[in-house]
């Protein structure tokens, strides 16, 4: 479970070897999608299945290995199920057999530990319904066990209900970019530079979600590259409402727009979208006390062909080290692949996260913030460290 560039909520599902766990991903989307097999051990790395339940919407389910696993092999295998818990939005608890020991607590823990809200399944009830004695227990973590039957289907329905009931709505629904920024009528001017880095034929995914979060507010959107700003800017009558900007021309926007018309970057929406924005506004300013030798891990949400212009990996470097003077060490890490060792660095810095899901971004930013570690995002950053921050959070300021 190394990488995520998924964007729907995410359900994992945990329990024993032989417990079930793919029988229900089976049951629970009416196809053969997961692999069954009497042999305990089948299922060996997560697996996600891309499934839609309605009230929802599209979401990806985990299937995971078994967490009773043995052996070396064994163990590796229970460790990467075990990551699983920093990407969920969502758990499911697989028991059978009125089986409910210290591992399936364990896997409570760790629900616990990384706040993700979860249910329990008895599976396998057509051959051995749950006892009292088991439902006692589950009830003292205050949450839900259901009989199920992967063969026959038992409670599909009540399954299905409990998940809808209990995922956190802000998994599945996505808040307005800029909706409270904007009033219906307001334009938005978005300047996008069109270079080596962008993708052939199309754009970005920030930009795009932007155009269509201005139009849902009943604002117009406009569109301009960087090389037509300053002519566009000049002729257009009444003047934007607000722009938004890509990080890298941050200063020829800063130059250009006036600075009554309010100025802010793709990358600093979405930090406010999907990242701990009280931490980034806390963390950016530390840029200025970086010293020589200090490390800097720069975190990127997907894999991607590096370009000689790419943001993250080539010059956010070269700005950073310009604007401090100092030698500073670069550590490039794509994807959502653990950190080791995180205490040796003195600042983290995060992409947007456009393919990730907010939880999951979080989770990525959580053990730099409980080390002390400052952390800002790219837009931030780049602003900082060309002078326009103050106006590139202006907006947020003022709500």
């Amino acid at each position: 479970m190394s990488k995520s560039r998924d964007r729907k909520p995410h359900i994992g599902i945990f329990g024993r070897r032989n417990n079930g766990k793919s029988s229900f991903i089976n049951a629970l989307t009416n196809q053969e999608v997961a692999i069954v097999s009497d042999i305990a051990g089948t299922t060996t790395d997560p697996v996600k299945k891309s499934i839609e339940i309605h009230g929802i919407g599209p979401l990806v389910i985990i299937d995971t290995a078994g967490i009773d696993d043995t052996g070396d092999l064994g163990t590796k295998r229970v460790q990467k199920t075990l990551e699983t818990m920093k990407i969920i939005d969502f758990g499911i608890l697989m028991i059978a057999n009125n089986q409910f020991e210290e591992v399936e607590l364990k896997i409570i823990q760790d629900f616990k530990k990384n706040e993700v809200p979860w249910i329990c399944i008895h599976n396998k009830s057509d051959i051995a319904p749950s006892s009292d004695q088991i439902r006692q227990k589950v009830k003292k973590f205050n949450t839900e066990l259901i009989d199920f039957s992967a063969l026959y289907k038992t409670n599909l329905e009540i399954v299905i209900h409990a998940i809808r009931e209990k995922i956190p709505e802000i998994a599945y629904k996505t808040n307005s970019l800029i909706g409270d920024l904007i009033k219906p009528g307001d334009t938005v001017m978005m300047i996008t530079p069109i270079d080596i880095a962008a993708p052939e034929g199309r754009m970005i995914l920030p930009q795009v979600q932007l155009i269509r979060d201005i139009l849902d507010n009943d604002a117009i959107a406009v569109v301009v590259k960087d090389s037509e700003l300053e002519v566009y800017i000049s002729k257009m009558n009444p003047k934007p409402d607000l722009v938004v900007c890509d990080s890298q021309v941050f200063s020829k926007a800063d130059a250009a727009i006036p600075k009554d018309i309010p100025l802010t970057s793709f990358s600093i929406i979405l930090a406010r979208l999907k990242g701990d924005f009280e931490h980034y506004m806390e963390g950016t300013p530390h840029i200025s006390n970086l010293k020589d030798g200090d490390k800097i891990l720069l975190l990127e949400s997907c894999t991607h062909h590096v370009s000689c212009e790419d943001i993250g990996r080539v010059k956010i470097p070269h700005w950073l080290t310009d604007f401090t003077g100092k030698k500073l060490e670069y550590t490039f890490v794509a994807g959502l692949d653990a950190i080791s060792d995180m205490k040796k660095y003195a600042m983290v810095i995060q992409c947007g996260g456009c393919m990730v899901t907010r939880k999951q971004l979080l989770n990525r930013l959580k053990p730099a913030i409980e080390n002390g570690i400052p952390v800002t995002n790219y837009g931030m950053a780049i602003a900082y460290v060309h002078g326009i921050y103050q106006r590139a959070v202006a907006p947020f300021r003022k709500l």
